[in-house]
């Protein structure tokens, strides 16, 4: 009897949780759709879905986020050669990508740490077969205006 009751309560609760999640915002939706911009480059900045740590990351035209596990970012650049890194204390993750107009890029942050620190970060250049069920899959880390 006792197992039916924690069973019922456990659906019931998961039912309440996907019930009251946060909806998509119409940035978030459209940044999915994953499109190329005529005469730009498109790198989408994806963390690990796995932990609990944040990481700042640095482009090299100023922008500046943080993200969290599970999220993404869609960084609209012109076409060259960009240098992304680690922004905070002492993580030293960098990429360097030299970029085409017209393509969809993705490059995996992975973030750990230890008792609620962040210790080391990497960035990782990744096919769009792995990058894009990431983003699909995640959350917006950073709107833009």
């Amino acid at each position: 009897m006792w197992r039916v009751l924690l069973a019922a309560a456990v659906l019931t609760i998961a039912g309440c949780g996907a019930k009251y999640q946060i909806p998509e915002s119409p940035q978030e939706l459209a940044d999915k759709k994953m499109e190329t911009v005529p005469g730009k480059a498109v790198i989408y900045i994806v963390q690990n879905p796995l932990g609990d740590y944040s990481a700042s990351l640095a482009m090299d035209d100023g922008t500046q986020i943080t993200t969290w596990p599970g999220t993404f970012y869609r960084w609209v650049t012109s076409p060259g050669t960009h240098n992304i890194h680690s922004a905070q204390g002492n993580l030293n993750a960098t990429i360097t990508l030299t970029v085409e107009a017209d393509k969809i890029y993705f490059v995996q942050q992975w973030v750990t740490g230890i008792r609620g620190s962040t210790t080391d970060a990497s960035l990782q250049l990744i096919d769009a077969a792995s990058g894009r069920p990431l983003v699909t899959q995640g959350r917006l880390c950073c709107p833009t205006k």
